[in-house]
């Protein structure tokens, strides 16, 4: 049934609660030179479709730059950090004994600084840590949220290989959905270069990590890679995580049909009390999500796609959009392989031991409770879709 308009006051009110409870400092990017013991740092490339603003604090705005402009930080994050959050300033630079804080920021001049910068970076890592990962923040996202996440995200799940933020124009307004919205499709160009250059880079493979309407762009930048004629960026495309997609459900089919079924499985999260995707639905005319869709999983996953319902998981934010935090990459990636070996995912067989065993560290270390995921695949994987509900 239809969600009536008369609520959408309340959760909009919702949604401004949860992001005023975790908005930084303005000027929580400012660097500071005093180091904690304990604490580690993150390296973070930067491509964005932002425009620079370096008279200010944020380095970025929320506006939108005439092409594609690039910058470096450096993050610091605190001894004492919990997994799945992150410690804001209460003002800036902040204690980096307690928070997150800057530690190094620069602008890079052009394409070419980045792609040295870039192939740099790869080329210093092990060989097989020699991974790309490109995150893409959702809607309402500030730059320095977007920089933090992705830095929270790398060290939390000991990522190992080069952490690159795709931010574009959101100002980070729940008022301006439909700015970001627009500013989302302006970015598609920006995104599959992005993409292109980090498969350029020297990089083994190449992870796309979106969450929320971060997926649209994601998934228009594919589909965009796709009718150039290098749907997979030349065999270095990896992995492609789908975390609570912004993106109408007839839509998503529509650019899946376009792309074809992907010769790896994406993997997609969703949720059924997602409250962000449900205010999203309501503003586009009840119109489902295909993030909080799962009355016809099955369908989904029939384009290419693994399924992970995290309903049953205990969402970290209050409005139940940040569930990835629960489950990380290392653990999907692992699923993914399982399930192309062919494993039939019963809870008591032996030869997924160790992939319960992660997912359970992963959603207890996150959330601290009992959680039930529901795992739907496609029948390019198994003989058939199956679903499996795999408890801690």
């Amino acid at each position: 049934m239809p969600m009536p308009w008369c609520r959408l006051p309340a959760l909009l009110l919702a949604l401004a609660l949860a992001a005023c409870a975790g908005r930084p400092d303005d000027g929580a990017l400012i660097p500071t030179d005093v180091a904690a013991p304990g604490a580690e740092r993150v390296d973070v490339l930067v491509a964005t479709t932002r425009l620079r603003e370096p008279e200010t604090a944020a380095m970025f705005s929320g506006e939108r730059s005439e092409g594609i402009d690039f910058a470096h930080l450096a993050v610091s994050i605190p001894p004492n950090h919990k997994p799945g959050t992150v410690e804001w300033p209460p003002r800036a630079p902040g204690d980096p004994s307690r928070h997150f804080v800057t530690r190094e920021r620069s602008y890079l001049d052009g394409e070419a600084a980045f792609k040295a910068r870039l192939k740099a970076a790869v080329a210093a890592k092990a060989p097989e840590d020699r991974t790309v990962f490109v995150f893409v923040h959702g809607y309402n996202t500030t730059f320095d949220e977007g920089v933090y996440r992705l830095a929270q995200i790398d060290h939390d799940t000991g990522f190992g290989g080069v952490p690159v933020l795709f931010t574009w124009a959101s100002r980070g307004s729940i008022l301006d959905y439909v700015y970001d919205r627009d500013s989302a499709t302006v970015a598609r160009d920006a995104l599959e270069l992005t993409l292109r250059l980090a498969a350029e880079s020297g990089a083994r493979n190449v992870v796309l990590f979106a969450h929320s309407m971060g997926n649209w762009v994601a998934v228009e930048a594919l589909r965009q890679a796709k009718i150039s004629g290098r749907p997979d960026l030349g065999g270095k495309l990896s992995d492609v995580v789908l975390a609570s997609p912004d993106i109408d459900v007839d839509v998503f089919k529509a650019q899946m049909d376009r792309y074809g079924v992907p010769d790896k499985p994406f993997i997609m999260m969703v949720s059924t009390d997602d409250r962000a995707l449900l205010v999203s639905s309501i503003l586009a005319g009840d119109k489902p999500r295909v993030g909080g869709y799962t009355e016809d999983t099955a369908a989904i996953a029939s384009l290419g796609v693994i399924v992970v319902d995290l309903t049953n998981v205990e969402g970290l934010d209050g409005l139940n959009h940040d569930k990835f935090n629960a489950v990380a990459p290392g653990f999907l990636r692992r699923l993914r392989d399982r399930l192309a070996a062919g494993d039939d995912l019963e809870f008591e067989a032996t030869s997924v031991g160790e992939t319960i065993g992660t997912l359970g560290r992963n959603i207890g270390g996150a959330v601290g409770t009992t959680a039930g995921v529901i795992i739907t695949t496609p029948a390019a994987i198994l003989t058939a879709p199956v679903e499996a509900i795999i408890r801690r």
